[in-house]
């Protein structure tokens, strides 16, 4: 088979070869290098140089080009392996140790109960798995290392520097249209992406920080949830309860409260039962038993939270005016029928036009002083006359807010504004003599540009006041697949607020991502197993969860039957991957091979490898030689573990007392690994080759923890397997205390040890008599047990006697205090409602003073009286 580099050689040779005549130029080219007399009878220069050069161009041709088909090699072999799964499932372990370590705390105060975490634990599966968290407003996967900001209401994530450009284009189209004289006067608010949830100007994010606030700049850390600090979250519950949550910091909400409470039920007839802080209300199921608003009835729902409903009874119940009765709700008594009450007035003209009411009618409405229409004049008059006009002009003011009515008194609606003024249109550009009712627009357009900063305003007779644009915005969006139904805006648009649904092949495993991220993000990971039909001849396939792209290759034993009648042992050939052999040859390493490097096709079935007995016929004497019965050789190998797997060949027998099954020189070398079992506990392979007889002792260190689990040791495997459990004990200790703490509280005193704890601790501590006069040291292991107690002797009771005949003293004199001072009050106070009596008496005493009219008034009337008669 031709070499991609033999042209280029072949080019090369005859360049480093020209022909040259006999007679000219023979000694310098004799003297360049040698001389090669050819078939035509010329001579040929070869020189040294030229194929040393194309040597070398080979060499590297070569390798360039293995270089190449072992990179193909490797990429077709990564792509059709599960590699990638094992990755995965090596990160999925990682992810869930640290969830374990966020949760722990949480999970120790429920016993395990992990249910209320099933929404934080979303968040967080969210921020591990690579593009789920996505931004926004940039439509840009978060990463680990860069600086976010946390939304309260929604808990969406952004970018900072997204968010600060965000709420500074929020706040300036806000404060946009203002005047100078109103800008800075308001803090107006910007809304969060998603949620629209209101942040004041001042609450602009200006700094990176961690979830719970706690860290500026959280570093990055590989065994901590992406943006965490690794410390207590202790943000508090909402709503709020006085405790603060458990969790480590953490992405989304705050898990509902764990702690145990003791509380009672609605209604207060049941006892108190400890129950979890974030569900103590609890209902008991008795009937609630309040009296409802009605007052007669009691409530008989189940025991509730909050007020009672009204009462759901009927009974007959009266209207205000008690003309009418009918059957109404117990909790509504209070109803009105549809009647004019109609009772007659004091008056006893008229009657009461109020429909069905409370209490007295009242005055009737035309009694007393009245106005006349325009009201400059009042009139006395009896109710059954009505109000004349004064005869006066009206001078009330027109609807047009100008000029008044000009008309003499009258009853009814003034008439509209006639008088002509001059006009001005609502745009200011134009004036015109009109009558003042009328309203002046002009003709003219606005064009002026709206808020948009695009399109025109185009109304007639604009104020200057322009309403907002009514056009669509239209734009497309981030993503790409929609446009902006919002109306025409300055800026850039809200994001996408569609989600797309992103599916595993199987379509059974389903997240949901923001419009726009379905072309970039990972598919999710199927738990389910793969359903696709197996493409080899196997009636079932092995199991592997789902996946894209093609199946990995059939591992499962070929199990075909052969034509000697036995099964195929190999593992499944019928998609192998084969080297493919091509005609085409490449110019230069520098070319891209148009074909792949592999294929898969379906291979035969290898030899049936079977050992069978194999009956040998006799055989003339002139032929009677050794021959190949063509199965293994079997000899034993120098190894002393392993057969020669040669076919039956000659061997040369060294010495004649050697052992016919031991292998010749022309057997095979034994090339495997040492295969023979370890000492129990020791990890590492044997150093040397497969080999007779036992193993040379380990050597090698082992890296292990101590039974505190505080330290790391070296030490020698071999000391280790070959130790007792007292040897062991001794080496695995790192020789420093123990740091567990005894039920006491104390810490342990005993060097690193393993298993638990001794219970007697030797920890000398205070005991006090139960006054705290006396002290004693004693073992605290002996208090634990009970054995010590001090008791108070009699100088401690003698000086408890005194305390009390002291206490007993001070209230006696607190009593006396407060019965002197009381007695203080009680005469201050009579002494005072002794003044007030008196002044009363003053009071009533004074005789009261009569006006000067109603002294004189008979003497002046009766002289005016008798004037008018006498001129009548």
């Amino acid at each position: 088979r031709a070499r991609p580099g033999d042209g280029l050689a072949a080019r090369a040779g005859a360049a480093a070869r020209p022909p040259a005549p006999r007679a000219r130029g023979g000694a310098r080219a004799a003297a360049a290098g040698t001389m090669d007399e050819g078939a035509s009878g010329e001579y040929r220069v070869l020189s040294p140089l030229p194929g040393l050069r194309e040597l070398s161009s080979l060499k590297k041709f070569d390798e360039i080009k293995k270089a190449n088909q072992a990179a193909a090699k490797k990429l077709v072999e990564d792509q059709l392996s599960s590699s990638s799964e094992d990755d995965d499932e090596d990160a999925e372990v990682k992810q869930g140790k640290i969830l374990d370590k966020t949760f722990t705390i949480y999970t120790s105060q429920t016993d395990g109960d992990a249910s209320e975490l099933e929404r934080t634990r979303q968040y967080m599966n969210e921020a591990f798995q690579s593009g789920a968290m996505t931004c926004l407003i940039c439509i840009a996967s978060v990463k680990r290392n860069q600086a976010i900001w946390s939304c309260c209401g929604c808990f969406c994530i952004f970018h900072l520097v997204c968010i600060q450009k965000w709420a500074k284009d929020s706040l300036f189209l806000v404060s946009s249209p203002l005047t100078d004289d109103d800008f800075g006067k308001k803090d107006y608010p910007w809304p969060c992406p998603k949620c629209r949830f209101e942040y004041k100007r001042s609450e602009t994010p200006s700094r990176y920080y961690c979830y719970c606030g706690k860290v500026e700049n959280p570093t990055v850390d590989p065994w901590l949830v992406p943006h965490s600090c690794g410390q207590i979250c202790e943000r508090e519950f909402k709503p709020s309860c006085g405790h603060k949550c458990l969790l480590l910091c953490h992405p989304g909400p705050c898990p509902p409260c764990p702690k145990m409470v003791t509380t009672t039920c609605h209604c207060k007839k049941a006892k108190p039962v400890p129950r979890r802080c974030s569900a103590k209300e609890w209902s008991c199921r008795l009937p609630c038993g309040r009296t409802l608003l009605c007052g007669q009835h009691t409530c008989e729902n189940p025991c509730h939270a909050g007020d009672c409903q009204p009462c759901p009874r009927v009974s007959k119940q009266r209207c205000i005016c008690g003309r009418q009765t009918a059957e109404r709700l117990c909790a509504s008594p209070q109803w009105q029928c549809d009647q004019v009450c109609r009772k007659r007035l004091p008056c006893g003209n008229h009657t009461c036009e109020q429909v069905c009411h409370a209490g007295p009618c009242g005055d009737c409405p035309r009694s007393g002083k009245r106005s006349c229409p325009c009201g400059k004049t009042k009139f006395t008059l009896p109710c059954t006359e009505d109000v004349p006009t004064c005869g006066d002009s009206c001078d009330k003011v027109l609807e047009c807010g100008i000029h008044k009515c000009s008309q003499r008194c009258h009853r009814g609606p003034c008439e509209i504004c006639r008088q002509e003024v001059e006009k001005q249109c609502r745009c200011g550009k134009h004036t015109k003599r009109m009558p003042c009712h009328k309203p002046y627009l002009c003709e003219t357009k606005c064009t002026k540009i709206r808020d948009c900063q695009k399109h025109q305003c185009r109304r007639k007779c604009c104020s200057g006041n322009c309403p907002p644009c009514d056009q669509v915005c239209g734009r497309t969006l981030g993503c790409r697949n929609h446009k902006c139904p919002s109306g025409c805006h300055r800026g850039s648009c809200n994001p996408c607020p569609e989600t797309v649904d992103v599916k595993c092949n199987c379509g059974k495993t389903v997240i949901k991502v923001p419009c726009g991220r379905e072309r970039t993000i990972k598919p999710p990971k199927c738990k389910q197993l793969c359903s696709r039909p197996p493409t080899c001849h196997h009636s079932t396939q092995e199991k592997h969860y789902c996946h894209f792209g093609r199946c990995p290759p059939c591992r499962q034993p070929c199990q075909k039957t052969l034509t000697c009648g036995h099964l195929c042992p190999v593992s499944c050939h019928d998609e192998a991957l084969v080297r493919q052999t091509g005609s085409h040859q490449s110019a230069g390493p520098w070319e891209q091979p148009s074909e792949p490097a592999f294929i898969q096709t379906a291979l035969p079935c290898p030899p049936c490898e079977v050992p069978i007995p194999v009956y040998v016929s006799p055989l003339p004497c002139h032929s009677a030689n050794p021959y190949s019965c063509k199965r293994y050789c079997g000899r034993l190998l120098d190894c002393q573990n392993h057969t020669c797997m040669k076919e039956c060949h000659h061997v040369t027998k060294l010495n004649s007392s050697t052992d016919a099954k031991k292998a010749g020189p022309e057997c095979s070398q034994c090339e495997e690994e040492c295969t023979k079992p370890r000492p129990p506990g020791c990890p590492h392979r044997c150093v040397l080759p497969c080999h007779p007889g036992d193993c040379p002792s380990c050597l090698q260190m082992l890296k292990i923890k101590c039974h505190c689990k505080l330290s790391v040791l070296y030490v020698e495997c071999l000391k280790l397997t070959c130790a007792d459990l007292k040897e062991k004990e001794y080496l695995i200790s790192c020789k420093n205390q123990c740091p567990k703490e005894l039920p006491c509280g104390h810490r342990c005193k005993e060097i690193c040890h393993s298993g638990s704890c001794p219970l007697n601790c030797s920890q000398k501590v205070k005991l006090r008599c139960l006054c705290k006069r006396l002290k004693k040291e004693v073992l605290c292991s002996k208090i634990q047990e009970g054995q010590v107690s001090l008791e108070c002797d009699a100088l401690c009771k003698e000086m408890k006697r005194k305390a009390s005949e002291i206490k007993e003293a001070e209230a006696k004199a607190a009593i006396e205090e407060e019965k002197r001072r009381q007695q203080a009050e009680l005469e201050a106070f009579e002494n005072r409602l002794k003044g007030r009596r008196k002044n009363k008496r003053r009071k009533d005493d004074i005789e009261v003073e009569q006006s000067l009219w109603q002294k004189y008034k008979n003497l002046i009337m009766l002289p005016v009286f008798g004037v008018a008669v006498v001129m009548v």
